[in-house]
């Protein structure tokens, strides 16, 4: 089989960034380009994080700005958890390049238009980008093969007591994406808080001798300090690679099927992803739910991975 075709839409943020890298070390991956969008932070400062993370990696991928705010909804980001510029922890070189000179959306349409039946899209942010798309191209959706993305969850948020944060920053496109009949996987806080990573295991990948991963070694320590000031936790939740090591290793994790909907109107439950668990609506599951994932495996993943950088 040949190498499988992504887009990775993402908002960087130190999970964001670690996804990025996973993409670079894959070869079993394609990675078209990355399109960015508001989120963690500003869309301005997700599209510089992105480029350069790609540049510190010598990863010869467009960077394609998207969306600047969601959809309705008043705009949010996340400087609690990831900082001002969304990349905060450690002293990062300016880029050198720039954006491609077109927005998301329409280049997200493109490369299915040239590429039928082979794009996965995996977004790892809010879903405007998606959304948009959807909204703008409805023809081109059945030509998507598969949307992967983080976000929601079925028991618990992180934002609100029932709303994940990528969910909730624009639930209105959620709501497009899990409507929109393509098949759908989604890696939720359920999932993702089994995928933590703990301080001796950062500070092993801040001791590799690749100046980005050890970067991102230190990035993710801080991401591990601020988790534990705002959650009391101990460990980070690796969210967003998740998407991508599923991509290379589906095998990692365990599914089961569910009726998704997206709360738009509720005082208390804005932005839930309303999961119909033991099948309540009789309606017909609309996305597949990653349960379970083996931890240590998907740690040594990253590992291995990193250790391509040089």
């Amino acid at each position: 089989m040949g190498k499988r075709k992504i887009i990775l839409d993402c908002d960087p943020g130190h999970d964001d960034a670690m996804a990025i890298l996973l993409c670079g070390a894959s070869p079993e991956l394609e990675l078209l380009g990355i399109t960015t969008v508001a989120g963690n932070s500003y869309v301005h400062n997700t599209t510089r994080n992105a480029l350069i993370i790609t540049e510190m990696a010598n990863m010869d991928v467009p960077i394609v700005q998207g969306a600047s705010k969601p959809l309705i909804r008043d705009q949010i980001v996340a400087p609690d958890i990831h900082g001002e510029s969304g990349l905060e922890g450690v002293a990062l070189p300016n880029p050198s390049r720039n954006p491609l000179d077109e927005h998301a959306v329409p280049w997200i349409a493109r490369m299915v238009e040239q590429y039928p039946g082979e794009v996965t899209l995996a977004p790892t942010g809010p879903l405007t980008n998606v959304a948009l798309f959807l909204l703008q191209y409805p023809h081109l959706a059945e030509h998507v093969v598969e949307i992967a993305l983080m976000g929601g969850g079925i028991a618990f948020g992180n934002t609100t007591p029932v709303a994940e944060f990528n969910v909730f920053a624009d639930p209105e496109a959620a709501h497009i994406v899990f409507s929109s009949n393509i098949p759908t996987t989604v890696f939720g806080l359920d999932v993702t808080h089994q995928a933590k990573i703990f301080m001796d295991e950062i500070r092993q990948i801040e001791s590799y001798p690749s100046e980005v991963v050890s970067k991102m070694g230190t990035l993710l320590g801080f991401f591990h300090g601020t988790y534990f000031d705002v959650f009391g936790i101990e460990g980070a939740p690796l969210h967003d690679p998740c998407v991508i090591a599923y991509l290379i290793e589906p095998q990692l994790f365990r599914f089961s099927e569910y009726y998704t909907q997206v709360e738009l109107k509720g005082s208390l439950t804005y932005g839930q992803t309303v999961v119909d668990y033991w099948s309540q609506s009789h309606k017909k599951p609309n996305a597949r739910w990653a349960t379970h994932i083996d931890r240590d495996r998907y740690i040594q993943l990253l590992y291995n991975r990193m250790k391509s950088f040089k």
